[in-house]
């Protein structure tokens, strides 16, 4: 049985051409760039190469990059340097439907005696601009605002944010994690001091990522150790996963164009057909700037689990939200912050396409979907009468 994969906001796989490009690191160039020979030395120069590539793609500066293991610890580290860089603020401004790992780590500051403001959103999933206004005061040490979300892929107005915290002198990040590679971005124009990135969201390997901070910054490690990616993070390079990042950096440079048409005509195909053939179903944030590839659609009088559960027998692959929320009993914080219905909400499944997805796929999932819907709907229309 073949495998259709449609989890790509959860991980996507590894580009055959960033495989081509590891190889030679994995097997005959082993050494530690931090080396005195020059074995070892040279590879600095490739994990530089690498780093040139990753700036490209946000417009930033090479010497604005910081290699790190994958996003939460890009996202744990951009906060934890804002609030040390002035500790006389106490504030932090998130919104309501962020990743767990900005959520969950701002509750751990709220333990420590920080405050925090949770931006709520609109049914469609849209920030109120006015309300984080009102927000902003002179104890905020830091905005952290996703460019787009990872469950609806609902986009936000980063630059119009990054504008006014810029205005009050308040440090900015966002969590592009889901956003890199599918939308244009360029840090300067977003007015961002702080983006991370997580290469395997975007066809590199698990366990890289990147925290882009503004040149000039104040800028606290996480990491204390040795001297590597010039002081700013401790800890021998990942030399063959940096060079994957940069190369699928560079791909997604090169297919930007085709998430906004072929990828996105696909998604549109995917959800005209099966709005025609389902009834009680909608798309969460239809009606909002989303990203291309994610689509997130809420069957009624459905069970989320049940129905993933049947989608995997035929070898269709979709999520019912966050990956690193994955075996939690609790809704979706991201559904149930725009207020979508508790039927709905445990009737949501995300699925999330990638420049590998083909128009026969999605057939597929058109053919069979609806006939699941039915079955489950029947069911559990015969044990609510039998109860």
């Amino acid at each position: 049985m073949k495998t259709i994969y449609l989890d790509n906001n959860a991980t996507t796989a590894i580009s055959p051409d960033v495989l081509n490009e590891m190889l030679p690191y994995l097997k005959d160039l082993y050494g530690n760039p931090s080396s005195g020979h020059s074995f070892g030395r040279n590879l600095y120069y490739i994990i530089e190469q690498a780093r040139e590539k990753v700036a490209y793609l946000i417009g930033a500066e090479p010497e604005e990059i910081i290699f790190t293991s994958c996003g939460t610890e890009s996202d744990n580290t951009a906060i934890a340097s804002a609030i040390q860089s002035d500790e006389n603020k106490r504030h932090i401004i998130t919104t309501q439907v962020e990743h767990p790992a900005i959520l969950n780590y701002v509750k751990h500051l709220e333990r420590k005696g920080y405050t925090s403001t949770y931006l709520p959103v609109d049914g469609a999933g849209k920030l109120n601009i006015d309300a984080f206004m009102n927000t902003l005061d002179d104890d905020t040490a830091i905005v952290s605002i996703m460019v787009a979300n990872n469950e609806t892929g609902v986009i936000f107005p980063i630059a119009e944010i990054g504008a006014m915290c810029r205005e009050r002198g308040i440090l900015f990040h966002t969590d592009a994690v889901q956003a890199a590679g599918k939308v244009p971005m360029d840090v300067q124009k977003l007015g961002v001091d702080m983006l991370s990135i997580s290469g395997h969201k975007l066809h590199a390997p698990k366990g890289i990522g990147v925290l882009y901070v503004r040149k000039g910054s104040k800028y606290f490690p996480y990491f204390i150790g040795g001297h590597q990616e010039y002081g700013h993070r401790a800890g021998t390079e990942n030399l063959t996963s940096i060079v994957a990042l940069g190369k699928a950096c560079e791909l997604a440079l090169e297919n930007i164009a085709y998430e906004h048409t072929s990828i996105a005509g696909l998604r549109d195909l995917l959800e005209l057909n099966l709005k025609n053939k389902c009834s009680d179903i909608f798309i969460n944030g239809y009606d909002s700037e989303r990203l291309s590839n994610t689509s997130n659609i809420s069957f009624s009088h459905v069970d989320s689990e049940a129905l993933l559960h049947r989608l995997d027998t035929y070898g269709i692959c979709a999520s019912a939200g966050s990956a690193c929320s994955s075996g939690s009993s609790e809704p979706s914080h991201v559904l149930r912050a725009m207020g979508v219905p508790d039927d709905a909400i445990h009737g949501s499944i995300r699925f999330s396409l990638s420049r590998y997805t083909t128009v026969e796929e999605v057939n597929t999932v058109i053919e069979i979907l609806p006939g699941i819907i039915n079955k489950l709907r029947a069911g559990s229309l015969v044990g609510s009468v039998q109860s």
